[in-house]
């Protein structure tokens, strides 16, 4: 039994690590960690801050990058805007080619 998880009933001083007393089936309990120190479980301690100086640094080494586009998802990008251009101006170009057509058909029937 672990000395984190070790209660003691408080009916019947009963250590055990259930919901419920074994004995007594009392849910009246407190942890024995409040009496008994608990050593630290990590075999290292955690690491300390670094020192104000060298704070920048560290911030740096612990804040991700920001994210770039890939390379391919920006020519990706850019060719669909050609592209789209593209369209455009044969849509706007034909529009101008019928309307001189047009245009050019009503001069010759006036004259």
């Amino acid at each position: 039994m672990q000395l984190r998880r070790a209660r003691l009933c408080l009916d019947c001083e009963e250590v055990h690590d259930e919901q419920q007393c074994p004995i007594c089936a009392s849910d009246h309990f407190t942890y024995l960690s409040r009496w008994v120190p608990v050593p630290e479980r990590r075999a290292r301690p955690r690491p300390t801050p670094p020192p104000s100086e060298d704070l920048d640094v560290y911030r740096r080494v612990m804040t991700p990058a920001p994210a770039r586009p890939a390379p391919g998802r920006l020519l990706g990008g850019t060719l669909l805007g050609l592209a789209a251009a593209s369209v455009l101006g044969l849509f706007v170009g034909g529009q101008r080619a019928r309307t001189r057509a047009s245009d050019t058909e009503r001069s010759a029937d006036e004259e």
